[in-house]
């Protein structure tokens, strides 16, 4: 277990400014919207004749001047991507950044097995992510008992859960592809999360298109779906976990027989 608490005390930075950086956006979000609900009327006839950029968000099938609508198109975007990147950077550097940082020799030096030591890392990946939302959660749920009259918690609750997964599916992709980079890999971590969000867009845009929401997790976080259904859309969950299945047994895989220099 030292080696998960050390992992803990050596992201401890990049997960205080993540949390911090999400929970002031949400807050802002949350903080302007008594401001603009008078004025979301006339903003949702403007969003109502946007066309693609309306069918991209959802905003076709929520009623964007309700909270709840409003929380899932603005917070659900912050909360998506800046889940989404932060998992996506958590993951893929959790295995690379040993070889990255010339400290893979004295860490395999010492008498703990690669399995064990995937293991530990992917436990600190995912220790991270729940502290994160936990945190940001908290906050959010606190604001909004102090701003908002009678707040829907369970839909948002539903919201929270499916960018939860959404995290843990991104970081076990990325924690799968860290086994096979040798290099500071945040910038990729940061690709593929962009790339998720804008095959998620595409697929909403172009019908032909539909399929891409098997691959991207941010289908099943799709706010109006969840407002409009009371709950995720299954199918898409479960081949994300397929999918986040086997970016860990990759990670193993390969990590467990890689040439580590």
């Amino acid at each position: 277990m030292t080696l998960l608490f050390y992992e803990l005390r050596k992201n401890k930075i990049s997960l205080l400014i993540w949390t911090a950086a999400i929970s002031f956006m949400l807050g802002v979000c949350i903080i302007i919207f008594p401001e603009m609900a008078g004025q979301m009327s006339e903003m949702e006839n403007m969003f109502a004749e946007m066309g693609a950029f309306t069918e991209a968000f959802g905003m076709d099938r929520i009623n964007f001047g309700e909270f709840i609508g409003y929380f899932g198109v603005e917070c659900g975007n912050v909360l998506g991507m800046g889940g989404a990147f932060f998992a996506a950077v958590t993951g893929v550097t959790a295995l690379a950044t040993e070889e990255s940082h010339n400290t893979a020799e004295f860490l395999l030096s010492h008498p703990i097995s690669r399995k064990k030591i995937v293991g530990l890392k992917l436990l600190s990946v995912i220790a991270q992510i729940i502290i994160l939302n936990l945190v940001v959660i908290g906050f959010v749920t606190l604001l909004t008992a102090v701003i908002i009259d009678n707040p829907p918690y369970k839909t948002m609750f539903l919201i929270y859960l499916a960018y939860f997964i959404l995290q843990l599916q991104v970081a076990f992709i990325c924690f799968g592809i860290s086994a096979f980079v040798k290099f500071n890999a945040i910038g990729l971590g940061i690709g593929v999360g962009f790339v998720f969000y804008m095959t998620n867009i595409l697929s909403n845009i172009t019908k032909d298109l539909k399929f891409l929401k098997y691959i991207t997790p941010f289908s099943y976080t799709d706010s109006a779906d969840i407002i409009t259904n009371g709950h995720m859309t299954y199918k898409y969950v479960f081949v994300g976990a397929a999918l986040a299945i086997i970016g860990i047994a990759l990670a193993f895989i390969k990590y467990t027989k890689k040439d580590i220099s």
